[in-house]
């Protein structure tokens, strides 16, 4: 402390001289030295450098001209896909003697045949032509399975 002064206010006294000390020196003092010149190339020529192609350099040390892209072979439509045989069989007989449920199936046994017959047949599962027919298949497969479940001995 200097004569009653607070610690902070003998700091913000020497802040205030030293401030004064280098606004006196140099009034520029936001310059960095040696950047006083611009970063834009000048290209030979006169040309502005936004009208320089910026490939010629890359072409001047090639020394041949750059080959024209090769042009894109045209896309063909893809086939459509063929549809799974399983698909075509939607009746209720085919569906029930694929699941091959009997009276001896316990309800987690019939619960993994209903995730096991959706993970081959769900509609977002296969193409989007074919979704009528898994859809069909789905729905008589949960109705056969749910008939099973209700039969089952409680």
């Amino acid at each position: 402390m200097l004569f009653g002064q607070s610690l902070f206010q003998s700091v913000l006294d020497r802040l205030d001289t030293e401030e004064e000390d280098k606004s006196e020196k140099d009034e520029a003092t936001h310059r960095v030295r040696g950047l006083n010149v611009s970063f834009v190339a000048t290209v030979p020529g006169g040309e502005r450098t936004a009208s320089a192609r910026p490939d010629d350099a890359y072409v001047d040390n090639l020394g041949n001209e750059i080959p024209a892209p090769e042009p894109e072979p045209e896309e063909k439509e893809p086939e459509p896909p063929a549809m799974p045989e399983h698909l075509a069989r939607t009746s209720r007989e085919e569906v029930a003697s694929e699941l091959a449920i009997t009276p001896q199936h316990t309800l987690q046994q019939l619960h993994e045949k209903r995730r096991a017959f959706a993970k081959a047949n769900h509609p977002d599962g296969v193409a989007p032509p074919f979704r009528d027919q898994a859809t069909m298949r789905m729905m008589v497969a949960n109705q056969l399975i749910d008939e099973a479940i209700r039969r089952l001995p409680r």
